[in-house]
């Protein structure tokens, strides 16, 4: 069932969501995408104030619900349409089999294109990169590119299943990272050395919170402005520890998906296994969270949409001003405290081959369907890349960029930016630097304008 409703904003409403108009009439239209386990759900908004817009984005995550994600929102007062959706996974992460999302933004983008719109953007915000990105390559390549021995999973598609129709015109990525399968692989803590007895005995050498390793912040009473310091040698030794770890758990994963089809493992139900557990302990050890040198910066010149003036800098080697976050600690540690993944969704989305998770010609790339780098290798319309000052996925937003296919490709870092796109007043604080204030004007004026500018 549709619902319709018009929302009245008033001024100080609006500037809040970083736009300078007085007043928006916001039309908004609740849709059911369909699906299974849950049906997704979408969320429409238009100015029926302004004249109808061909283009309309669509924002889509995971698990996270972006029915009313800040791009719907923004870019539905800048004069496009705008379509939010919460996909058939619901919140769970346990439901994901994540090669199955493929057909909600296909419903999505049919959806949009029977309201009229002709162009569609798609906004990769976090795990929205992957997302979106593997359903473009998927689009634009066919089921091939989803499918072959080389992956840990593949998609269940013939190619009868979308049109080129389906296809999107163009791509934004706002801080997507380059996979959920990277994030869960860079959050291993390396030093278990059994993860039947995660909290037994480990690897020492390899303890991210071992003062005697580099780590600053020890409890009860974590240093606010701990930021652990660790060597070259330790740095890369983890990252190799983290994908012998990963490596293991796949083939962990792989074994237990065997036995439950030679009927060896009794499981509530052996073809759905979704519904079949497989929680990750003592996964909250990431190194960009406590070290702000790890992953610190752009390699390359690049630009900075700067906060006080919303202009694009001089290219420019740009660092981070993230915060550390030393008291991940204590959730790593913490026996209650877990990854509630299920076999498919650890292999479909949470998984991924490698030798090194911080080298990047170390990672098989393509080894996952949840991988931004892979698809944007395959994609070719218009793609945009905004990276957060104030969040880790600097060099991965500017490795997307460098991996990606498209002639028409642009990266830049937002200044002052939280991984949310607000203005990180903690960075501000913990740097001394002047406030940041207009993140969301500047990011959503500049994807505006970048998208005018093409469509």
């Amino acid at each position: 069932m549709k619902r319709v409703w018009i929302y009245l904003f008033l001024f100080a409403v609006l500037a809040a969501i970083g736009t300078t108009e007085a007043t928006a009439a916001i039309v908004v239209e609740d849709v059911d995408l369909g699906g299974t386990p849950v049906h997704a759900l979408g969320r429409y908004r238009y100015r029926d104030d302004l004249p109808f817009s061909p283009i309309a984005t669509l924002a889509i995550h995971r698990t996270s619900d972006y029915r009313n994600h800040a791009s719907t929102t923004n870019l539905a007062n800048r004069g496009f349409a705008t379509l939010g959706i919460r996909t058939r996974f619901g919140n769970s992460e346990a439901a994901v089999d994540f090669e199955q999302i493929a057909l909600d933004i296909r419903n999505g983008i049919r959806f949009l294109k029977g309201k009229g719109h002709t162009k569609i953007i798609l906004i990769g915000h976090s795990g929205g990169g992957p997302s979106t990105s593997y359903y473009q390559a998927l689009l634009e390549n066919g089921p091939s590119y989803c499918q072959g021995k080389s992956k840990i999973t593949e998609c269940p598609f013939t190619g009868a299943e979308f049109t080129a129709a389906d296809k999107a015109d163009g791509i934004v990525f706002v801080d997507a990272h380059p996979g959920v399968g990277v994030n869960q692989l860079r959050s291993l803590n390396a030093s278990v050395n059994n993860d039947a007895k995660p909290f037994g005995p480990s690897n020492k050498t390899l303890d991210p919170f071992d003062p005697a390793n580099g780590y600053n912040g020890l409890p009860p009473v974590h240093e606010p402005d701990g930021d652990s310091t660790y060597s070259d040698h330790f740095v890369d030794k983890y990252a190799q520890g983290q994908s012998t770890r990963m490596n293991r758990l796949i083939k962990d994963a792989q074994q237990i998906t065997k036995k439950i089809g030679k009927g060896q493992i009794e499981t509530a139900d052996p073809d759905d296994l979704t519904q079949h557990p497989f929680p990750i302990y003592r996964a909250n050890a990431r190194l960009v969270q406590l070290s702000t040198q790890v992953q610190c910066c752009t390699q390359h010149p690049t630009r900075l949409l700067q906060d006080s003036t919303g202009t694009l800098s001089a290219p420019q080697i740009i660092h981070t001003v993230r915060v550390p976050q030393p008291d991940i600690k204590d959730d790593d540690e913490d026996q209650n405290t877990f990854e509630d993944l299920s076999l498919t969704s650890f292999l479909s989305a949470n998984a991924i081959q490698s030798k090194n998770s911080l080298d990047e010609s170390q990672m098989d790339w393509c080894s996952t369907n949840n991988s931004t780098p892979c698809a944007v290798a395959q994609i070719h319309v218009p793609t945009l890349v905004m990276a957060m000052q104030g969040h880790y996925f600097i060099r991965d937003g500017e490795f997307i960029y460098e991996s990606a296919a498209a002639l028409d490709k642009q990266f830049l870092v937002v200044e002052g930016a939280t991984h949310g796109l607000g203005n990180c007043t903690a960075c501000a604080s913990y740097h001394g630097t002047s406030p940041y204030t207009n993140v969301p004007l500047n990011l959503w004026n500049y994807v505006r304008d970048w998208v005018n500018a093409r469509f």
